[in-house]
């Protein structure tokens, strides 16, 4: 990730509303929130709400889908992970870049909808 691209991200999550909304992305999951579901998360109102999710998606933050009448908005982890590599890039002393960029997957990857983590343990209780 180049410095610019970062200052953008850096940017659009630092606005209250945005960063309340990349948050509640962030733990919904792959499945995502429609707007409706991201306002009563977030407590924005309606007529906000859009230009806000337009900012995430400008710097990359965020992707929507249209699911048929409704659209579902989703944390773009691999944007998360870059931005999270390149803000440890040398952390702990100059660790190389590979690893910190595996970091930053490990905190992408680890991201299951909050729906397969309950399955998973009905699962093992059943």
């Amino acid at each position: 990730m180049q410095s610019t691209n970062a200052i953008r991200c850096l940017a659009a999550l630092a606005q209250e509303t945005r960063l309340a909304i990349f948050r509640a992305l962030v733990q919904a999951g792959k499945t995502g929130l429609t707007a409706g579901r991201i306002a009563d998360a977030v407590g924005a109102p309606a007529s906000t709400l859009s230009f806000h999710l337009k900012e995430l998606s400008a710097v990359g933050l965020i992707r929507s889908s249209q699911e048929g009448r409704f659209v579902t908005y989703v944390a773009d982890y691999t944007a998360m992970s870059d931005l999270i590599a390149f803000l440890t890039e040398k952390c702990c002393q100059g660790m190389p870049a590979p690893q910190v960029e595996r970091m930053g997957k490990a905190v992408a990857s680890c991201c299951a909808p909050r729906d397969a983590i309950v399955k998973t343990k009905s699962r093992r209780t059943a």
